[in-house]
């Protein structure tokens, strides 16, 4: 089942039913690589996203500097007179969601892929990673005026359906900007018990701070940024024809070394700027750039997160 935003008046629909040969195959072909490539860097461990998390409560414990305030156990606290925290049970079964912003903006690439190809493959990373540990998975995508919903279910085919339709996403240039907001908000809405929730997206939209700062305070939230080499330098060309990918507006510039600097410098503000925003969030921020390996940099985000958690279970004594 399936859900879409009403889209305007004379615009392709977001496309249903089977995928085409093109699109079953690259997601074939992509499945096969994500899942050798995750085999050889986790040595074929039975590994997810959310290590040391789960839903059902545990023991209490004594309070330790650093633990979650959330976790204080209020009744054991009156009880002993001091302050005790309530560990979770990590399951094998929490509810993961994906937000995937499908935007004409992510249609841009100037390296090894667009932006949109790398956000795919995350997916792809994501997905199955998630379906290794028996999870549930959702998504909500977005592109333009149109918004998919994909409810929660566990297993590979779910993922390939998530992947089916982030790569058959509607090209909506110049059908308006992307409401990445509007689909973080319609998860927070949707995803009551506590989870994981990985957002995909270039982040150059507005609105978004505060619903994903909401979100970050109930669930786990994996914020990964796609660039691209060109949104930040301009090469010395001389006169180029810049367009809005969301509206179609033009502009015709002729790119001197001034406006090279000006370019560079207003972009690494931006930059900046959402590094900041992604921060206060309390979301875990990782970074794919469309000339690099995109699997390595979330491996290498896996396996931090990972020695954190050992880490905080040893300090609590939880590791002995």
């Amino acid at each position: 089942m399936s859900e879409q935003s009403r889209p305007i008046a004379g615009a392709t629909a977001w496309p249903a039913g089977p995928a085409s040969g093109d699109v079953a195959e690259l997601i074939r072909t992509l499945e096969l690589t994500v899942n050798r490539k995750l085999d050889g860097m986790l040595h074929g461990q039975h590994q997810g996203l959310t290590p040391g998390h789960g839903s059902e409560p545990g023991e209490a414990r004594g309070y330790q500097p650093g633990d979650d305030v959330r976790r204080i156990d209020w009744a054991v606290t009156a009880r002993t007179n001091d302050l005790h925290v309530r560990d979770l049970i990590a399951d094998r079964d929490l509810q993961a969601w994906m937000i995937v912003d499908a935007s004409a903006a992510m249609r841009f690439g100037t390296a090894k892929a667009q932006k949109a190809q790398i956000a795919l493959a995350a997916a792809a990373a994501i997905g199955f990673l998630t379906a290794r540990n028996q999870n549930r998975l959702g998504a909500v995508l977005a592109a333009g005026p149109y918004v998919r919903l994909i409810p929660p279910r566990p297993g590979r085919d779910q993922v390939r359906a998530v992947l089916q339709g982030i790569a058959g996403a509607p090209d909506v240039e110049g059908q308006g900007h992307t409401d990445l907001a509007g689909a973080i908000g319609r998860v927070a809405a949707l995803a009551r018990q506590r989870g994981f929730v990985a957002v995909i997206s270039d982040f150059t939209g507005a609105g978004w701070p505060r619903p994903l700062g909401a979100l970050a305070g109930r669930h786990e939230v994996l914020a990964v940024q796609v660039i691209d080499q060109r949104e930040h330098d301009l090469p010395p060309v001389g006169w180029v024809t810049l367009a809005d990918p969301a509206t179609g507006a033009q502009r015709e510039v002729r790119v001197t070394p001034d406006v090279q600097r000006r370019f560079a410098a207003a972009a690494a503000a931006r930059h900046e700027e959402i590094r900041r925003s992604l921060a206060a969030t309390g979301a875990d921020h990782i970074v794919l750039r469309t000339d690099d390996e995109w699997l390595a940099t979330i491996v290498n985000h896996l396996r931090r997160r990972r020695m954190q958690a050992v880490r905080g279970q040893a300090k609590a004594g939880v590791i002995r």
